[in-house]
């Protein structure tokens, strides 16, 4: 007899959708049988009519724990994770005090850390100025990858010259981790960011403008060029446009080591959603035009794109400055690791008619195969962790701040409406939201390191 059997649940994986059990042993998934054949299991879930889905890995989220905790923490963060049907994410190594660095900042988050998520975590190491030299050790810490700014970031996490970027991916090419790039150019947002507040333009549109698809698209050329010439394996985060994502699509057609990562804003939000309802929607790189938004889903659809991350990036409602009339007063950046999952499923199943093998597919099975977190996370198949997602496609839902469990409730997805809903979020087989309330202790969740996993071709 089992520990759980999910019954009777529409099955998704990224190849297909099919009725079948699930069977749980000792917080794996044991086996997966057709919906005819009689399991048995110490307790059990009737999915009925209900879609069962690989548990969510965001691979771009700011939890802001240790050192920003007014912003979010684990226990909060992890909570809000869980509901929105992540069951895995990946934390960046900035705000956090101080920055994740080096070896021993990475071992002093842990022990930070531990008893305090819902859900398992991984993390981000850092790529600054001046710390090529403690990438090697990161690494055998449990880095799962390193992130870099091209573009502007702040004085406690600076940005990366091409030299810098060139050293550090000869330097560790070898051990086949993952560079992580924030592409936009540093020089031509910092020329049109000091010319506009020189000239006392303050607006959303002077912001907008400060940050052109260009100085996105000359980023990602400069870090494919550098791919192409040392063999590294790169990650472009937050593509926000499709001629961005184009450049991807005909770097992986060359053979370049590339993943790419799309956010659920860029996919349901436009530059007017900005204009017309004020700073919680900045965000960097910015909300694209319409019609751009539009056609960024192609490059989801084909693969090209094969991550849709959060970049939750949580923040007061004091330090959104929506009343300054000063937009580069305001706090760039979204909440949405709660919001992801629904929006996706409304936008791509509902909305689009498409199958819900894509979020199989962007959610789960792109990210494991971009961060080597297989064979754990990522797949519905005997073996693997059981981090599973039970959904409702029939229940309607609203995004509300009484909804959201972060420290700050505020989030540009508020007032959204949809339909499919996330039931029950298990990790390792352990039910940790269910039907609206959190069920699992802090503690539940455990960091994931590198060599945990490793790669595994499905």
């Amino acid at each position: 007899m089992y520990d759980l059997v999910i019954r009777n649940g529409l099955i998704v994986t990224h190849e297909n959708v099919s009725a079948g059990n699930i069977a749980i042993q000792n917080g794996k998934i044991a086996a997966i049988t057709s919906a005819e054949t009689e399991i048995e299991g110490k307790e059990v879930i009737d999915a009925q009519g209900k879609y069962v889905f690989p548990g969510g890995i965001d691979t771009h989220a700011h939890l802001n724990d240790p050192g920003y905790n007014w912003r979010e923490d684990y226990v909060h963060g992890t909570q809000a994770a869980a509901a929105g049907g992540i069951t895995t994410f990946i934390d960046m190594p900035m705000q956090n005090e101080p920055a994740l660095t080096t070896a021993a900042l990475f071992n002093r988050k842990e022990e930070l850390l531990k008893d305090k998520g819902i859900v398992d975590y991984a993390f981000w190491g850092g790529l600054i100025d001046n710390n090529v030299k403690e990438l090697v050790g990161l690494y055998e810490a449990g880095a799962v990858g390193y992130k870099a700014f091209i573009g502007p970031c702040s004085p406690d996490y600076t940005s990366v010259t091409s030299g810098i970027m060139r050293h550090a991916m000869r330097e560790v090419v070898p051990r086949d981790i993952v560079f992580g790039f924030h592409c936009e150019d540093y020089s031509i947002i910092k020329y049109e960011e000091n010319k506009a507040i020189q000239e006392n333009r303050r607006t959303i549109r002077d912001f907008l403008d400060a940050r052109p698809v260009s100085a996105e698209m000359i980023s990602v050329e400069n870090v494919i060029c550098l791919a192409k010439e040392t063999g590294a394996r790169v990650h472009i985060c937050h593509v926000s446009h499709p001629e961005v994502a184009q450049l991807i699509r005909e770097a992986k057609a060359e053979g370049v080591k590339i993943s790419g990562e799309t956010c659920s804003h860029y996919l349901v939000f436009n530059e007017d959603d900005f204009l017309n309802n004020g700073p919680i929607f900045k965000c960097a790189p910015p909300l694209r035009r319409q019609e751009d938004q539009e056609a960024l889903w192609e490059y989801v659809l084909d693969g090209t794109l094969s991550c849709v991350a959060s970049d939750h990036s949580p923040c007061t409602l004091e330090e959104k400055a929506v009343d300054s009339g000063d937009i580069w007063k305001s706090w760039g950046g979204l909440s949405g690791i709660q919001s992801t999952f629904q929006v996706m499923f409304d936008a791509a199943v509902n909305q689009r008619k498409l199958s819900p093998k894509l979020l199989a597919q962007v959610l789960s099975y792109g990210p494991a195969q971009a961060f080597n977190l297989f064979p754990r996370k990522g797949v519905l198949a005997p073996g693997y962790d059981a981090d599973i997602v039970i959904l409702d496609p029939e229940k309607e839902w609203e995004i509300t701040p009484e909804s959201l469990f972060y420290v700050n409730k505020i989030s540009a997805f508020v007032g959204l409406k949809g339909k499919g809903s996330i039931e029950k979020t298990l990790v390792r087989g352990k039910v940790v939201f269910d039907d609206g309330k959190i069920t699992a202790a802090p503690g539940t969740g455990k960091l994931l390191k590198r060599q945990d996993c490793g790669p595994r071709q499905l």
